[in-house]
C-alpha cells in the first residue's frame, strides 16, 4: 500500500476558520489486503463512509480546506486512538481494559466489519501493525492538527467539522416509539467538543435545508470529537453523520438517484458552516 496516507484539498484563499475532514471514506484497498481478508471486495466496504469525500468536495470553493484520508476504515480506523490495540487480532499487544471499541472488534486496526463480520483469519505481527499507524495514522493526525493550528493562528478559532455516515439500520435501532427519523446526527460529546453557539448554527443550517437533525444520538463523536474538541483552546470540533439512505444503495454501496440532489442541498449547509465567525480579512495562502 504506497500511495499517500492523505490529501488536503486547499482553497484558493482560506478565509473561514473551518476545517472540514473525512476520515473515513478511504477506498484504496490493497489486493494482499482482500487476499489475505475472510471478506471479498465488496463485504469488506460494509464499514465505509462511501462517498463522503465527494458530498463535501465543495468546501474549498467556500474558503475551507477539505482532509480526504485515503486508507479504509477496515484497514485502519482514524477515528481511534494509535494505542486502540486489539489483542485479538495482534499479536503481543496485552488486553486493553475498560474499553468496548476494542472489545468489539473496532480499535485502530480493526477486527471487524459492519455487523461484526470478521476481517482476518489470524492475528497479525506488531510490527505489522505498527507500520500501518506509522504510515497512514500519524502522518493524517499530524496534517489535521496542522490545518487546526492554522486557523487558530489566522482567525484565533479553529472549528472542525468531521465528516461520516451513518447506516440506516444504525439510525432506526436508536428511534424512540413515534420519533422522527433524523437524517443528521450532530457530535459534540455532549457539549465538551464544542461551544454550544456553533453547534446551534450547524445545526440551524441543516434545518434551514428541510434535514432532519439530532444531537449525540445515536453518535456523540468519538476519537477525534473528543482530542480535538477543546472550545477553552478556541479549537471546537463537531461529527456529522449523514443517513446513507439519503444518497446511497447501502447493499450494492452505489449512489443512487438522492445523490445529486443531496449534494445542492449540503452545498448550501457547507457554505452555512464555512461562514461562522469569518473574519472580514481573508487569509492568504502560504504560497502566495
Amino acid at each position: 500500500m504506497q500511495q499517500d496516507p492523505f490529501t488536503v484539498h486547499a482553497p484558493n484563499t482560506r478565509d473561514s476558520a473551518v476545517v472540514f475532514a473525512s476520515p473515513h471514506s478511504g477506498n484504496q484497498y490493497p489486493d494482499w489486503f482482500v487476499r489475505q481478508s475472510l471478506l471479498d471486495g465488496h463485504t469488506i466496504r460494509s464499514s465505509e463512509d462511501a462517498f463522503v469525500d465527494d458530498l463535501f468536495d465543495c468546501a474549498p470553493a467556500f474558503g475551507a480546506p477539505l482532509l480526504i484520508a485515503h486508507a479504509p476504515r477496515a484497514f485502519l480506523d482514524l477515528n481511534r486512538a494509535a494505542d486502540e490495540l486489539d489483542p485479538a487480532v495482534i499479536e503481543g499487544v496485552r488486553k486493553f481494559n475498560h474499553n468496548p471499541r476494542v472489545a468489539s472488534g473496532l480499535g485502530v486496526i480493526p477486527r471487524v466489519v459492519a455487523n461484526g463480520r470478521p476481517i482476518y483469519y489470524g492475528k497479525m505481527t506488531r510490527a505489522e501493525a505498527d507500520e500501518r499507524i506509522n504510515r497512514f495514522w500519524r502522518p493524517y493526525h499530524e496534517a489535521l492538527q496542522s490545518l487546526l493550528n492554522e486557523s487558530r493562528a489566522a482567525f484565533g478559532k479553529a472549528i472542525l467539522v468531521d465528516c461520516h455516515s451513518m447506516p440506516r439500520e444504525a439510525v432506526d435501532a436508536s428511534l424512540r416509539p413515534g420519533a422522527r427519523r433524523p437524517e443528521i446526527v450532530l457530535g459534540d460529546r455532549f457539549g465538551a467538543a464544542a461551544h454550544c453557539e456553533i453547534v446551534d448554527e450547524i445545526t440551524a443550517a441543516f434545518e434551514a435545508e428541510g434535514f432532519a437533525v439530532a444531537r449525540n444520538s445515536p453518535f456523540a463523536g468519538a476519537y477525534v470529537t473528543q482530542t480535538y474538541g477543546r472550545p477553552a483552546r478556541g479549537q471546537h470540533a463537531i461529527q456529522i453523520e449523514i443517513d446513507r439512505s439519503l444518497y446511497m444503495d447501502e447493499a450494492t454501496i452505489t449512489p443512487h438517484e438522492g445523490f445529486a440532489a443531496l449534494k445542492t442541498r449540503l452545498a448550501r449547509v457547507v457554505a452555512e458552516i464555512a461562514a461562522i465567525d469569518r473574519p472580514a480579512k481573508a487569509m492568504p495562502l502560504a504560497a502566495e
